[in-house]
């Protein structure tokens, strides 16, 4: 049922191929005028709201969202699109709040932006963090993500796929910088929607329409918010959990901020914040309907993860499945090409140009993010290979609960920094090292060794990633009370304050229209 393979046709070979060429052709053309150094990284600050919200959107979506999303709405409804559409709020915050700040200090990456307040040993020791993170995160779940699809496909073991994969979007990376990646990512995200919102179509047309879905869902299937009693996705969990994730991952993730940091001006870059909320919308319609809809054409799979692919196998008609793998292809260029990218910016900005060779010309940096780029693929190939054996959680929570337990350091250390200026060094040291341990320990706890299929004492996870934020955030609050500020504080406090611009009239205007919108909509979906 979900083997294209046989299916494909010469005009299937013709897509994929007029695909690539095209594809090429724009990383060629984008990267005709290197940038070096710095500028290599955040494009010249030249990026335009557009730009930078397809960017955003390229690097969120990935192959994760295609099979992850579809594989909840098959199962559960729509209730996964809480992870998208609550977004907004912290989207909201780091437009408003985070990326102010972040420009005005004129940072190329937020390990340099905390370095700045609290000392070159908070830079080295986050900057380790974030390439953990976003090893993990970013670049070894979509690789897996992207894997399983092509296992799913092509019936090939999972480091052959994530092997073919990586080196393919380590390409775009490797030559353009942000620049090249923005402007692919501009091109994919595009082709991404029309390809999805097709194949939302050709499985309305099936089951007869608007009517023939509501008619044939399960009860609770259109509900964003499920009762406490609900095992799965209970409100409190969403509520209280998934704001820890969001504000690590959307306010202090350099894949994700990277393109604000590429803006042309603080206005681009809030406009493009907004743009990528307006986005997230879609993944009801492009994303989970898909999985909905196939829970009322293929009842009773065996593996809620072929939901995807069972659909595209058995809608495509001849001659355009091709389209699924250049859709594969697309999210995943977007998503580990903006990664690697980021990944290459913090190595060799804060530790390559910090402790190994702070004379290095622009030549040598722009080398030393290429060689990076190189060793992130590899890394990631592995980890990937890794949570392939991740048991007892359905996709969509796997995804979810590994960005909880790397989240509250991050989530507590940027709070507490941007929010309450009694914040100090050892604080955030000790948040970084040993709030560190704690949160990934717990993790690889939940994951590997009790895991919740077989050990049912565990919390749920997005709670769990809440109760360890809390115990962080007061950890960071005894110590900054506690313990007096450093030297390097105590010297640099006048030269850490910046002034902050205020929004211009067309972002308030863009995030009132926003908030009125979602606000109807979870009244319409409650």
């Amino acid at each position: 049922m979900n083997n294209i393979l046989d299916k494909l046709t010469i005009v299937d070979y013709g897509i994929v191929i007029v695909y690539l060429i095209a594809l090429l052709a724009i990383g060629l053309f984008s990267s005709r005028n290197r940038a070096e150094g710095a500028a290599h990284f955040l494009a010249g600050k030249s990026l335009s709201w557009y730009s930078i919200g397809f960017n955003m959107w390229a690097t969120n979506v990935g192959p994760s969202m295609l099979l992850a999303f579809a594989t909840v709405g098959y199962t559960s409804g729509i209730v996964a699109v809480n992870f998208d559409w609550y977004a907004f709020v912290f989207l909201f915050l780091l437009a408003v709040v985070f990326a102010p700040r972040y420009i005005a200090s004129g940072v190329r990456t937020l390990p340099e932006f905390m370095g700045k307040r609290f000392g070159p040993d908070t830079q080295t020791i986050l900057a380790w963090y974030s390439l953990v993170k976003m090893l993990i995160s970013w670049l070894s779940l979509g690789l897996f993500a992207g894997g399983f699809l092509v296992r799913q496909i092509l019936g090939i073991p999972m480091w052959q796929s994530v092997t073919v994969l990586v080196a393919l979007a380590g390409v775009f990376a490797y030559t353009g910088g942000l620049r090249t990646v923005a402007k692919i990512n501009i091109f994919q995200m595009i082709l991404l929607i029309v390809v999805s919102a097709l194949l939302t179509f050709l499985g309305l047309s099936k089951i007869g329409g608007i009517d023939g879905l509501l008619a044939n869902t399960p009860d609770g299937y259109w509900s964003l918010i499920r009762p406490a009693s609900d095992p799965d996705y209970p409100w409190y969990a969403i509520a209280l959990g998934y704001p820890v994730a969001a504000i690590a991952f959307f306010c202090t993730d350099q894949a994700m901020v990277q393109s604000v940091l590429g803006a042309k001006n603080l206005k681009q870059g809030q406009l493009g914040v907004n743009f990528i909320a307006w986005l997230k919308i879609l993944s009801l319609p492009l994303f989970i309907l898909t999985g909905v809809i196939c829970y009322i054409l293929f009842p009773g799979l065996e593996d809620p993860a072929l939901a995807y692919m069972t659909m595209v196998t058995n809608l495509f008609p001849t001659g355009l499945n091709g389209l699924v793998i250049v859709v594969l292809i697309a999210v995943l260029v977007g998503t580990i090409g903006s990664s690697l990218n980021s990944l290459s910016t913090v190595f060799t900005m804060d530790i390559y140009l910090k402790h190994i060779n702070p004379e290095a010309d622009n030549r040598t940096v722009t080398q030393i993010g290429r060689y990076t780029i190189i060793v992130g693929c590899l890394a990631s190939v592995l980890v990937a290979i890794a949570i392939d054996q991740i048991k007892g959680l359905n996709l969509f929570d796997v995804f979810q609960s590994i960005l909880g337990f790397i989240a509250p350091p991050l989530a507590v250390i940027f709070l507490l920094a941007v929010l309450w200026k009694r914040t100090n060094k050892a604080a955030v040291n000790t948040l970084l090292t040993f709030g560190a341990v704690l949160s990934l320990g717990t993790g690889v706890l939940y994951l590997w060794v009790f895991p919740k299929d077989v050990y049912n004492f565990w919390p749920h996870y997005l709670m769990l990633s809440f109760y360890l934020f809390v115990a962080l955030l007061i950890l960071g609050i005894v110590i900054s009370l506690l313990v007096g500020k450093s030297e390097f504080e105590k010297q640099n406090q006048m030269a850490y304050r910046i002034t902050i611009e205020r929004p211009a009239s067309a972002v308030k205007w863009a995030w009132g229209i926003l908030f009125v919108v979602m606000v109807c909509l979870y009244l319409f979906f409650k």
